[in-house]
């Protein structure tokens, strides 16, 4: 087709994208297509935005690397990732899910622990925290021999790869449920810390007045064949930030329970007080048990 109009470009495009021989890429990329210039129709961007936007894109791979990952962090703070997990989870979005942000921090081989073991691996000051946790399937039924992976920043709010105090694989475990679905560990309290503000996404928040804050939070990956993988945050609702996570990750559903407590601990002879508990029930979902991608090594 040769161009006469701007609104042959759309048309030129549109039937291109209609020849994909696969079907769901054929969707995504003429909806895509579709959006794409409705919305540079809608802005009526210019063309130093379109240059500036273009750079910005590279910026975004260029910064992400084997320990950080700036696209993972700007599509959680687009609000896109909590929307494509909640659409694709709970009923295609109709009910409640344990299901949440992988983020941008899981890595794939975190040493395996012997259930009620510690995932402290360096000196890490902080209230202990004792977690003990269960997983059922959609009807409640224990889920026995599940791995259970799971992780989470520490008291000053980095996690071990950014924090070169900290040994490698601090603060991150892999357990398997018992026969009657449970798993337990010790670790010390988190706290919500800032993400990364030192690329794109900083000056992102920055320009929009936003804080940088996620609320304190444990993080978990539970995989069984025979399950959908259950990505899931267990949320502290004393944290100051509850109710504005910069990543838009918080649900009703992902709200834990964690309590402190001002006596000794009734077993642990080197604990004083205060220390913290959890108790969380994770529910898995029928379905294909695949891996994500990790976004850092």
């Amino acid at each position: 087709m040769i161009i006469e109009r701007e609104q042959d470009v759309t048309a030129a495009a549109l039937a291109v994208m209609e020849r994909t021989s696969d079907p769901r890429l054929r969707q995504i990329m003429v909806s895509l297509v579709k959006h794409l210039h409705a919305f540079v129709r809608d802005v009526r961007l210019t063309e130093k935005e379109f240059r500036d936007a273009t750079a910005v894109i590279a910026e975004l791979g260029q910064l992400t690397t084997d320990t950080h990952n700036e696209v993972v962090l700007m599509a959680g703070s687009l609000g896109v990732s909590p929307l494509v997990c909640l659409l694709n989870n709970g009923d295609q979005g109709n009910t409640e899910t344990d299901q949440s942000l992988l983020g941008p921090f899981w890595r794939l081989n975190s040493p395996r622990v012997e259930n009620g073991g510690s995932i402290v691996r360096s000196e890490t000051p902080g209230a202990p925290l004792f977690v003990s946790g269960r997983v059922v399937d959609r009807d409640g039924r224990p889920v026995a021999g599940a791995e259970v992976d799971v992780w989470h920043a520490s008291p000053v709010g980095l996690y071990e790869n950014q924090d070169p105090e900290q040994a490698d694989m601090n603060l991150r475990g892999k357990f398997m449920t018992d026969q009657d679905g449970r798993f337990a560990f010790r670790s010390v309290m988190m706290v919500g810390y800032p993400i990364p503000t030192n690329g794109v996404v900083g000056r992102l928040l920055e320009a929009q007045s936003r804080h940088p804050y996620r609320p304190a939070h444990l993080h978990a990956l539970i995989f069984k064949p025979g399950f959908k993988v259950l990505i899931s945050q267990v949320y502290d609702p004393a944290d100051p930030h509850i109710d504005s996570d910069v990543q838009f990750g918080v649900t009703q559903a992902l709200i834990g329970k964690f309590q402190r407590h001002d006596a000794p601990h009734p077993t642990a002879r080197d604990v004083a007080a205060p220390w913290y508990s959890l108790d969380h029930t994770y529910r898995l979902e029928a379905g294909e048990a695949v891996l994500p991608r990790p976004p850092i090594k």
